[in-house]
């Protein structure tokens, strides 16, 4: 037992006034005489005996109730089970992804767990509140309530570490109390490791009581007609057992299509055509899951052709000539000699095909060509030499030329999952023709390969992170060398390679992606472009580059819809937007992540553990009422005791 005033407790020496008291009478005795003493006498010892068992008896408790009063005032108490952690700072971490839109027992999750925060924080703590898109140092619940009201979701997924190390970065003496609020969907104990062991951790993970969910991933052009697009609509479905869901399609707000879509398996394409116009809406659903997927924005600009130039023999060109048709596309070819240079930047795509020589203004011109968003196309030569072609290779990443290798390869691998191949397998092939070649180079590069040889090693690949795409192949593909001018691959690897990087075919970018968009306007000078709908308006990153303006949006815009791109008050072009999708499948709840943090059913069953825990067990109104017994024992005593 401690006590918050000890020096109080120099008053017990007080206690000698009531033994004092007792001790010394000082009251005088008178005499009376009486004619026959002999029944006084007995009556006189029987009460002396009475009288002193009185009088121990007031002393006791007079003693007893000035103790007491004097240990009240002293205010004891017994140490808090957690005192040690008695100053420590709060940090509450609220998960405000859009699974959590998941409905639990009392509604939505989110908005569940902001109400409780409303209702069960005590107005006299301070704490402070990270989000994923907003933080709050130091503050208290009365002066965040109207910002914890207007919460809305972010865009982004939920990622415990770069909050943990936000709350780390804020130094301090004191240990710190964090409380975490999340149902855990795609949570990782990777994601815990900058949580300092010393931190007294809890986790909040409310249950989803409804998991299904059914969400459209994507839209892409299936099939272009004379007059008509055939697009795709791709549904994903987690969960079992999925009821028959309404889909509708908008073109500028107006109900152009609609159909029931019934998900007999996990991965569903839904077929609408339309007319081949320019598109800018909308495809959605109604389902009883996340309501942030069911949703997905996109737009289809005016068809324009892209422009291609071939550099190289006009024999070994003719094959492209057959892939860039007139309806789609601009295509020429030059041999070397022939070249107009002035040419170079205004193509969209520029094929060097089986040069022997590469010469320097032509390296340095396509350099700049890639620089500002063109894609180039190296088909190798056998008799190029290797460390001309390598010099010039250098400038755009690491990869190199080895020796010209002179046995046969077949080219057995497709890597579906490079972007190079985005809408163009519906389905996984695992056994086709398989093309081969006579004579390949050997190639040294970390970037991932698009076609692979039956031993592993690369016949085409590609360079990535830069604005511009650069695709190699490590061997001639001329009809001496290679049967991959026959090939069904041909078409679409030359035909994809020659938009990559353009803006054709339907456009529907995700909020968060730095995927780099191409603007076909030519601005004035300090001219911007600026992004905006109806509820949204905002400058993103931009480049100029000759006859295009590259834009990278970052985080921008903070919610998913159709947006215009403007030059001054002129329109330019329509783009669409949309959420991230990585919060689609509620299934990735992980709770084993947190199997070694405890955790707690409900915001106030934390502040009620916390308080229980590291509140002092104060003892003095005990002891007060202990005299206030004593005060009325000591007047029963005086009263009835004679």
């Amino acid at each position: 037992m401690h006590f918050k005033q000890p020096e109080i407790l120099y008053f017990l020496f007080l206690l000698i006034v009531p033994v004092l008291v007792h001790l010394f009478q000082l009251r005088r005795f008178k005499k009376e005489y009486f004619t026959n003493v002999r029944l006084l006498k007995a009556l006189s010892i029987q009460t002396r005996k009475s009288s002193k068992i009185k009088k121990w008896l007031l002393l006791a408790t007079r003693m007893l109730l000035l103790t007491c009063i004097i240990i009240a005032f002293a205010q004891p108490y017994f140490d808090a089970k957690d005192s040690k952690n008695a100053n420590n700072e709060m940090y509450i971490v609220l998960d405000n992804s859009f699974s959590m839109q998941a409905k639990g027992k009392k509604g939505e999750l989110l908005k569940r767990a902001v109400q409780e925060l409303l209702e069960e924080t005590p107005e006299n703590s301070t704490f402070s509140l990270l989000t994923n898109s907003e933080n709050y140092w130091n503050t208290d619940i009365k002066s965040i309530r109207t910002e914890l009201q207007n919460l809305k979701y972010s865009t982004a997924p939920f990622e415990l570490d770069p909050i943990l190390a936000k709350i780390k970065a804020h130094q301090s003496a004191a240990k710190k109390d964090i409380i975490i609020i999340t149902d855990a969907v795609g949570l990782t104990t990777k994601q815990l490791q900058n949580n300092d062991k010393t931190n007294n951790t809890y986790f909040i993970i409310p249950k989803v009581e409804q998991k299904n969910n059914i969400a459209i991933d994507s839209v892409f052009i299936h099939q272009t007609l004379d007059d008509f697009y055939e697009i795709s609509v791709a549904l994903s479905g987690y969960g079992e057992d999925f009821k028959p869901v309404s889909m509708a399609l908008y073109n500028q707000n107006k109900l152009i299509a609609k159909t029931i879509v019934t998900l007999d398996k996990t991965k569903k394409n839904v077929l609408f055509t339309i007319p081949k116009k320019t598109f800018h809406g909308y495809v959605s659903i109604v389902d009883s899951g996340l309501a942030y997927d069911n949703v997905l924005y996109f737009s289809i600009s005016k068809t324009k052709k892209s422009t291609v130039l071939s550099i190289g023999e006009t024999a070994k060109s003719d094959f492209l000539s057959r892939i860039y048709t007139n309806d789609e596309f601009d295509y020429s070819n030059f041999s070397l000699p022939t070249l107009d240079y002035n040419s170079l930047e205004k193509q969209d795509a520029i094929v060097l095909n089986e040069l022997d020589e590469i010469p320097q203004a032509l390296q340095t011109t396509l350099k700049s060509f890639v620089a500002k968003g063109g894609n180039l196309i190296v088909i190798p030569s056998a008799l190029g030499l290797i460390t001309t072609t390598n010099t010039f290779l250098n400038t755009f990443g690491n990869i190199q030329f080895k020796t010209l290798e002179n046995k046969e390869k077949r080219i057995t691998k497709i890597n579906f999952n490079h972007p190079l191949f985005g809408g163009v397998f519906e389905t996984k092939i695992s056994n086709f023709q398989y093309p081969k070649t006579t004579h390949s180079f050997a190639i040294t590069t970390a970037n991932p390969a698009v076609l692979t040889y039956e031993d592993q090693t690369p016949f085409l690949t590609s360079l990535q992170n830069i604005v511009g795409s650069v695709f190699l192949f490590s061997a001639p593909i001329n009809r001496l060398n290679s049967n991959f001018q026959q090939s069904p691959l041909i078409v679409p690897v030359f035909y994809k390679m020659a938009l990559q990087n353009q803006n054709t075919g339907i456009n529907a970018f995700t909020i968060g992606t730095t995927n780099p968009y191409f603007v076909d306007v030519l601005l004035e000078k300090d001219a911007v472009l600026n992004v905006k709908n109806a509820s949204e308006d905002f400058i993103p990153i931009q480049q100029m580059m000759s006859s295009k303006v590259k834009l990278t949006f970052a985080d921008y815009p903070e919610q998913a819809g159709n947006f215009s791109i403007f030059n001054k008050k002129e329109w330019v072009e329509n783009i669409s937007f949309n959420y991230n999708r990585s919060e689609s499948n509620l299934a990735l709840t992980n709770e084993n992540a947190v199997s070694n943090y405890k955790t707690i059913d409900s915001i106030a069953t934390v502040f009620d553990t916390l308080q229980t825990n590291r509140t002092d067990n104060q003892i003095w109104k005990w002891f007060l009422i202990f005299a206030l017994l004593f005060l009325a024992t000591e007047m029963a005593i005086i009263r009835f005791v004679k």
